[in-house]
């Protein structure tokens, strides 16, 4: 390796320089020389500056380098560059791949662009099946757009009810206010689709109460006839629900309502023909019949029930208000550090990780002090508190060696993000130093150390 090459590229790339930094990096292997870390980093510079072809083969080389790893993160990128250079069947490989890889700390970017690759090629279902597997990721900071996303995906297949509960669970895991208007827009399409006039009126005025979105046609529309639909409930004006839904197809035989995908004959479609459903029909008739025999006194006349894959995000949130307060939150503390430490390894953007508190100055002091190409890292210890927490780490470099880490947190709606990283480590005499990434202090010794964080 050309080191002084690998070096100007790389603090290019830190300053935003990515023309000098592919200048610097394509000089910094020697001619037949494999080096997953110098290719891993050229296919980031040219991912920013829109060679997205370049990038795919860059990542491609750096997965040659088996000593270098990060398999999962490779996979996953070049799938990314090939999706951006419009070839989502090969990207669509390539993803699939880096799902595979059980050491890939955040394998929800990889299925959030699987989402967007079978979206591309109009294979609605796989694209809900990777949303889901997105959404239910607890490496993922940002559910919430991964459930808006499955609920486009089940209005795009006529189930209408389903996408209510994905847009309604979407909203619990949102937080910005300009994220939930949109999301309220999309569940009163929802519930106009489902012939649920009230709770669309409800969406909507939700969605538009600030002033800060303006509804598409479609969405208008659909508000407009759901308030026509209340007012002549209430007797205060014609309805012309009829007339909108007969412009969507309902009641002209085009759509049956019992049937939106014309596939089952049925209201439910069989878990065959979604893919989203975690059970079978002949389960739940059997657990049906197992709770008439405990409750005899209680008849039940053929109650169908409807089981949704969102009832395991729906029961994190019901944990309710002791797991907060005992400092307990979705991610958790585990979660952000791991793909705080993930991005940092492999250089990539800390940001979604770090408070909105910290500043350009002190993200760039943690992004110091992380540790590039750990082969892994441990949590060994967690002080929780309801809006605060501290958590001990320790990675293990891939040049050899362990480094320990103190990260502070704060919390951030239930889940939690990080405010500052120390590095801790012992001087020359044994005392205990620690490092914040911007200068060394010690209580008890004035030797000068160096932290090893593996460049």
């Amino acid at each position: 390796m050309n080191q002084q090459a690998y070096e100007a590229g790389k603090a290019a790339y830190k300053q935003g320089d990515f023309l000098q930094a592919v200048a610097q990096l394509s000089q910094a292997k020697f001619p037949g020389e494999v080096s997953g870390e110098i290719d891993h980093l050229l296919g980031n510079c040219l991912m920013k500056l829109g060679r997205f072809d370049e990038a795919a083969v860059a990542y491609g080389e750096a997965a040659a380098d088996s000593s270098y790893g990060h398999a999962g993160a490779l996979a996953c990128n070049r799938g990314r560059a090939l999706l951006a250079a419009n070839k989502p069947q090969e990207a669509i490989a390539a993803l699939n791949l880096a799902t595979q890889d059980p050491d890939y700390p955040t394998p929800y970017k990889a299925h959030v662009a699987l989402g967007k690759a079978y979206t591309r090629i109009g294979n609605v279902r796989e694209a809900g099946v990777a949303y889901r597997n997105a959404a239910i990721d607890e490496s993922n900071p940002d559910p919430s757009s991964a459930l808006r996303n499955l609920g486009g995906c089940f209005m795009q297949m006529g189930r209408a009810v389903d996408a209510v509960e994905a847009y309604r669970t979407a909203l619990d895991f949102s937080t910005p206010l300009a994220d939930q208007n949109v999301i309220f827009a999309d569940l009163g399409l929802a519930y106009v689709a489902a012939n649920r006039m009230g709770e669309a009126v409800d969406a909507f005025n939700h969605a538009t109460a600030d002033g800060n979105l303006t509804l598409t046609p479609e969405a208008q529309a659909a508000y407009d006839a759901a308030r026509k639909a209340i007012s002549a409930i209430s007797g205060d004006g014609p309805s012309e629900t009829d007339a909108f839904l007969k412009a969507a197809g309902y009641g002209t035989g085009a759509i049956d309502p019992l049937d939106p995908t014309g596939s089952t004959g049925e209201f439910m479609p069989s878990p065959e023909d979604t893919g989203f459903f975690s059970i079978k029909e002949e389960d739940i008739v059997a657990q049906d019949k197992r709770e008439r025999k405990v409750r005899r006194k209680k008849k039940r006349g053929g109650a169908k029930v409807l089981i949704v894959i969102l009832v395991l995000l729906i029961a994190l949130v019901g944990v309710g208000g002791f797991a907060y307060f005992q400092g307990y939150g979705w991610p958790t503390q585990e979660s952000v550090v791991q793909g705080l430490f993930g991005q940092g390894s492999s250089h990539g953007d800390v940001a979604s990780y770090l408070d909105s508190s910290v500043s350009n100055d002190a993200r760039q002091q943690i992004e110091s002090v992380l540790p590039a190409n750990a082969s892994s890292v441990s949590v060994e210890g967690i002080d929780r508190s309801m809006s605060s927490s501290k958590v001990l780490a320790k990675a293990t470099l891939s040049a050899g060696g362990e480094q320990s880490y103190e990260i502070e947190m704060v919390r951030s709606g239930i889940g939690w993000k990080v405010s500052k990283v120390t590095a801790i480590y012992s001087s020359q005499e044994g005392q205990a130093k620690v490092s914040d990434g911007s200068s060394s202090t010690s209580s008890s010794s004035t030797t000068s150390g160096t932290i090893s964080n593996g460049q």
